[in-house]
């Protein structure tokens, strides 16, 4: 028998799991599926990790407007589902007097957003609070509500409210067709069998092109990859205080050098145009490409402190914005189709839709009501995600009594993150469970210091054997066909 969902959510980005917690609020079944074996793995994996305040998208645009509503909900939702989140605001950074006036535009479009705490700051102002910023710098523009955040963490801590509120979510389940009945949607095919439901939701990140297709939506959508590749230093030996914007280009907010809440500068990214949705290999014209935009912000910047390259992908759409008179092409697609019954249809959603996601969550809410869902709250809703230890940030007395209470959080398994035994098994077992190396690493930053895992990977192999009742040989990286072994040391092959 088919199970019979009120909600189905296809993707695990952090668009689907903030719409899968908004909707656990009210009375319904729903369900969220994502192909890979993780969540947050696609296009939420690798981003720069920024709250952006709202001054870079088009007047006018649903990318516009979605930043700055989503930009003041983050402290909110990082105090319910416990997450870091800082506001530590950005610069946009003029090098050369040139430059400068692109950089005023910028403020009055981010005025006309509605973007507000933004400031001109002079190059002696900026090399003042920056150290590291090319002494050519003429002026920036400051934007106080710009933030950053774990873009791993937004996305789990989501999903496991979600949970915790009665969402099931399935993972290794591939959309594959959805079930018509007429001019209706009434459920999905995957390759884990037939599910029904009265609404299925699009937020399939880099492929959600082929799921709206499949419903006879949008033909002419297309996503086009945009790759983007980043570098990351050892913390000891650089420190960026700040979040470094350059002048943006036709291809996006450019090349910036930012701090991240673990402490790390990172650079990046470009923008480049792939047809592969799973290219994320790093490039050496890319990454130089790369170096030179981070350099001309921050000179001083040393490539041989880089302990990590990683590329991410963007999904690029081409739906025209909705607004008379605004001729922008790549704007997000949020709606319920008139072609069919039953979808809600979500696209195109790139930079900046990690800022947007909670307030996409919301209007997708609002379009449901509109369109005549009855929604009830749940009496025993719970918006509060417990925080979980973390042993790095705690005091020495907290970690002592942390340990007299599980002395397995006195065993350090990842040296440089100061990453514990503790604290990867309360991952394993967490309400989205971490069954993979990387699905822990998501979240506990475990295996990203200088020895970029190779102390704790024998170890964390082991704890994961252990903990899931499965053989070493089945303990994998990121999912199936990435197993770490092949077969037991000194075994003799016949």
């Amino acid at each position: 028998m088919q199970e019979q969902y009120d909600y189905i959510i296809i993707g695990g980005g952090v668009v689907g799991c903030m719409v899968a917690r908004w909707l656990s609020r009210y009375e319904g079944k729903i369900l969220l599926i994502d192909k890979a074996a993780d969540i947050g793995m696609g296009v939420s994996s690798a981003n720069t990790a920024i709250v952006h305040a709202g001054y870079d998208p088009l007047p006018g645009t649903l990318k516009a407007y979605m930043n700055v509503k989503a930009n003041s909900m983050w402290d909110q939702l990082a105090g319910e589902l416990n997450f870091p989140f800082e506001r530590r605001g950005d610069y946009v950074v003029a090098i050369g007097d040139e430059e400068l006036p692109l950089v005023e535009k910028l403020m009055q479009q981010g005025k006309q957003n509605g973007v507000p705490g933004m400031v001109m700051l002079s190059g002696a102002e900026v090399r003042r609070r920056e150290k590291n910023i090319n002494p050519e710098v003429s002026g920036a523009l400051w934007a106080s509500t710009g933030g950053i955040c774990d873009p791993f963490q937004v996305t789990i801590a989501a999903a496991e409210n979600a949970v915790m509120n009665g969402v099931t979510i399935l993972l290794e389940t591939a959309f594959e067709d959805f079930i018509m009945q007429g001019k209706r949607i009434i459920g999905i095919k995957t390759n884990r069998g037939d599910f029904l439901s009265r609404w299925v939701i699009n937020s399939a990140g880099l492929y959600s092109d082929e799921v709206m297709h499949k419903a006879g939506i949008r033909p002419e959508f297309k996503i086009t990859p945009r790759k983007g590749e980043y570098f990351i230093f050892d913390r000891a030996e650089i420190t960026i205080d700040n979040v470094l914007f350059p002048v943006p280009s036709a291809k996006g907010k450019g090349i910036l050098v930012t701090t991240t809440l673990h402490e790390n500068t990172i650079i990046g990214p470009n923008a480049n145009e792939i047809e592969d949705k799973e290219d994320t290999s790093t490039t050496k014209a890319g990454l130089d490409e790369v170096a030179a935009g981070a350099l001309k912000l921050v000179p001083s910047l040393n490539l041989r402190y880089s302990i990590a390259n990683f590329a991410g992908i963007r999904p690029t759409g081409n739906a025209p914005c909705k607004t008379p008179g605004i001729n922008y092409k790549s704007d997000f697609i949020i709606e319920i189709p008139d072609e069919v019954e039953g979808f809600v249809n979500l696209g195109g959603i790139e930079s900046p839709g990690l800022t947007s996601a909670p307030a996409i969550a919301a209007e997708v809410v609002d379009m449901l009501r509109d369109a005549g869902e009855k929604l009830v709250e749940k009496k025993e809703w719970d918006p509060i995600r417990p925080a979980r230890p973390r042993f790095r940030n705690m005091s020495h007395k907290d970690r002592q009594l942390l340990v007299n209470m599980d002395p397995r959080y006195g065993q350090v398994i990842c040296r440089c993150e100061n990453i514990t035994e503790g604290e990867i098994i309360a991952e394993i077992h967490s309400p989205v469970p971490a069954r993979t190396y990387d699905a822990i690493k998501r979240r506990t930053w475990l295996g990203t210091g200088r020895c970029q895992g190779g102390f704790d990977m024998p170890r964390v192999v082991n704890i994961l054997s252990r903990e899931l009742g499965i053989s070493p040989l089945e303990v994998t990286k990121r999912g199936k066909g990435s197993e770490f072994l092949f077969r037991e040391t000194k075994e003799v092959e016949e």
